[in-house]
């Protein structure tokens, strides 16, 4: 004799792992991309941070720089040899020639 299916029977049996898959489903979606703790959100925080952490190691290189330029100040001499250099400045009664390499110099 032939066995018949008993369609009720696998539908009943069906229905709740329909019913839990598309409740863990919807979880899993909800979780990944809409939450406000998304997977989506904390990539992007953290390349954020990785981009801040590189910016945070230059500025702080920059600030090294900077200490030791301003210890190197400290001195009248240096400080007024850096004024002359970097901003022309000049003493009174001083007359200061600024001598340019000829490649420097654009000719028409």
């Amino acid at each position: 004799m032939k066995r018949r299916l008993n369609w009720n029977k696998i539908k009943s049996i069906r229905r709740p792992y329909l019913l839990y898959g598309g409740i863990l489903l919807g979880f899993v979606v909800w979780m990944l991309f809409i939450d406000t703790h998304s997977w989506t959100l904390h990539s992007e925080l953290n390349r954020e941070i990785e981009q801040l952490e590189l910016e945070k190691e230059a500025l702080k290189a920059v600030i090294k720089e900077d200490k030791e330029m301003i210890d190197l100040l400290q001195n009248r001499d240096s400080l007024e040899r850096f004024a002359r250099e970097q901003y022309g400045h000049k003493k009174e009664n001083e007359t200061v020639f600024i001598i340019e390499p000829q490649d420097s110099i654009d000719i028409p």
